[in-house]
């Protein structure tokens, strides 16, 4: 049986225009040999199997090559190139300093530095993994590094370029390798195929290429085993059972779900994919990867940013076309906020699927779209009001069809849209738990049977009792780790809120006095409960204007960044604002101490209050210290 070579042994770029995806460097030392300005010291830096070593034994061989040619390449026939690739050759020194990292290493590197080439014009010492060395190493290299004879070239490479001293980095010109693009592995992939006659589909390159991460050599040696297990047929399938990579279709056909929030489908397919032996966190963030590429695809000017296949990339731009963009964004948030807590979690799989199935009622979310019926409206002025009334819809984009405006415009027009309150109280009860049962087609709109309609004329009995439930104790005023339907919901209301049309709740110094003591007694802290109950409020151009005390209680009243939301969602003021002043209480302010009495100071007033300390003074004979 012949001894097999690997794909990264055997084709080992041996001339700079053979190197994958580094032009920049390579253009670089061309020009360098050309003008004549080469360095003598080089630093290679970037990430694993990216070219470093293979770029620094190509330049040691150009430098020394007897036949180099207009393009400054090693002619790879002379006796210099052909010792260098026998690895015979005595003027090019590789030392890795992983294992060589102590002074000694470095003490038997110098003194080899002190004799002249045998063979060429230079000495090329090649150290590999640089950062390795020790300090003492570090400092025992640096007068050479600095100022080497003429003859010799270090050329340093590493993958942690922080690890290295300043004082190496000042003597060293510094190249910094890329990472290799998918599309430059895949054609290089695709020239070794043609090169060994074996047969692979695109899609399997691509997938290799995703998997290698930037890394020429993990790309080629997941090649090789790749035709180690499918022969010379590289097939999609086998490189995604090899590889355990989860097949793009999984994705394709979760967004699908999502799209007619089919939440049967959406659940079926994940728990297909754990049976297979993918973990939760793999297939959520295979999906945000695959809502990333869907929000690419919706410009063209960044579909470039794609790094797929031509026919994977038509699929992409198909579905893309169907996604509404608040849909792909939103969904992005909430599978990046279930990676963000899944190792909080405690059930994971259920983690995972309580994001799924907020995403899944996405659009359910974004079409409730509610109408604002306050004693200023037009409509109420105007009978007809069809105009006034079919902008309450007008901002919903792809959330809703041409069909589902017209439903909607005819319900606006027969009256049966809720008022205000009606449609932020329905949006608060709005859960996941409520939507048990899912829709069958996107293009479901949200019912309303189960409600009592309103007229747009019908008052409000309670306009200001009504308000979002707030959560007490520990989780007061929270927010969900995932985002709730209610508070994405809240987002799309606020542009139809009352408070952008200019009309406001008024309300009186007592309503606030009692929504601030209810805040405040669901304080922990027993500082800030008593800063909170000994505020003055008043109110100044509808905002609230809190005097205080001291500067203690204004920086703890600061710090309570939920007291102003309560406050706005309490009142339906989302523009009101709280000013906060400092007012010291002057009577309270101790007197300031007089300066201390000297020795003759405190002897006048004991003389002043009994005259016998005068007789008993002289009869004693006493005198002060200073006298």
């Amino acid at each position: 049986m012949s001894q097999f070579v690997v794909s990264a042994r055997k084709y080992r770029p041996s001339r700079f225009e053979d190197v994958v995806g580094q032009e920049h460097v390579s253009k670089t030392l061309k020009n360098a040999l050309q003008t004549g300005h080469l360095a003598h010291a080089f630093l290679f830096c970037g990430p694993r199997g990216v070219g470093k070593t293979t770029c620094a034994r190509i330049l040691a061989k150009v430098i020394n090559c007897q036949n180099t040619g207009a393009d400054f390449e090693p002619c790879n026939t002379c006796d210099s190139c052909r010792a260098f690739n026998d690895n015979a050759s005595f003027n090019i020194t590789e030392l890795d300093a992983a294992s060589n990292n102590s002074v000694d290493a470095m003490r038997a590197l110098i003194d080899q530095v002190r004799f002249q080439p045998q063979q060429g014009k230079y000495k090329v010492f090649i150290i590999d993994e640089v950062h390795m060395l020790s300090a003492q190493a570090f400092n025992a290299f640096l007068k050479t590094l600095e100022e080497p004879p003429p003859y010799a070239i270090f050329i340093l490479a590493t993958t942690e370029k922080h690890k290295i001293i300043p004082t190496i980095l000042s003597r060293c010109q510094i190249y910094d390798f890329r990472r290799i693009q998918v599309q430059d592995t895949v054609k290089h992939l695709q020239h070794i195929c043609a090169q060994e006659g074996i047969e692979a589909d695109e899609a399997a390159l691509h997938i290799i290429g995703q998997k290698a991460d930037g890394a020429l050599r993990d790309a080629l040696s997941i090649f090789d085993r790749m035709v180690a297990a499918g022969g010379n047929r590289i097939r999609y399938e086998a490189v995604l059972e090899n590889l355990n990579v989860l097949d793009y279709d999984y994705y394709f056909r979760v967004v699908d779900g999502l799209l007619s929030e089919d939440l049967a489908q959406v659940l079926l397919l994940f728990d297909e994919v754990s049976r297979r032996g993918f973990d939760p966190d793999i297939f959520i963030l295979g999906l945000a990867e695959h809502l990333r590429n869907l929000l690419v695809c919706k410009d063209e000017a960044t579909l470039a940013l794609l790094e797929t296949g031509e026919s994977l990339r038509e699929r992409y731009r198909a579905q893309a076309r169907l996604a509404p963009a608040a849909l792909l964004l939103s969904a992005l948030n909430l599978a990046n906020e279930c990676d963000l807590h899944y190792k909080m979690a405690r059930n994971k799989r259920l983690h995972t699927e309580m994001a799924l199935i907020k995403m899944t009622y996405i659009q359910r979310a974004l079409r409730r779209t509610p109408f604002t019926a306050t004693e200023e409206d037009p409509e109420k002025k105007n009978p007809d009001g069809s105009e006034q009334r079919a902008k309450g819809i007008e901002h919903r984009g792809d959330a809703l069809s041409n069909v589902e405006e017209e439903k909607a415009i005819g319900q606006l027009a027969n009256g049966q849209l809720v008022n205000k309150q009606q449609a932020t109280d329905a949006s608060t009860s709005l859960s996941i738990a409520d939507n048990s049962q899912p829709a069958t087609h996107a293009s479901t709109p949200l019912s309303t049977s189960n409600s009592q309609p309103a007229t747009l004329n019908e008052p409000d009995p309670e306009p200001y009792k009504r308000e979002a439930p707030v959560l007490k104790g520990s989780d007061k005023y929270s927010i969900a780790k995932l985002s709730s339907l209610a508070s994405m919901l809240e987002d799309q209301l606020k542009p139809a809120d009352a408070t952008a049309n200019g009309h406001t709740h008024p309300f009186t110094e007592a309503e606030l006095r009692t929504a601030w003591m209810l805040y405040a007694e669901d304080v922990k802290s027993d500082s800030v409960k008593t800063y909170l109950r000994g505020v003055q409020l008043n109110i100044e151009h509808d905002n609230i204007v809190a005097t205080v005390g001291s500067n203690l209680a204004e920086s703890s009243i600061r710090q309570e960044p939920d007291l102003i939301e309560f406050l706005r969602q309490r009142f339906q003021k989302r523009e009101l604002a709280l000013h906060i002043k400092v007012q010291r209480d002057e009577s309270n302010t101790a007197p300031q101490r007089a300066a201390p009495l000297n020795d003759r100071e405190k002897l006048l007033q004991m003389r002043q209050a009994n005259p016998l300390v005068q007789e008993v003074w002289e009869r004693l004979g006493l005198t002060l210290e200073q006298e």
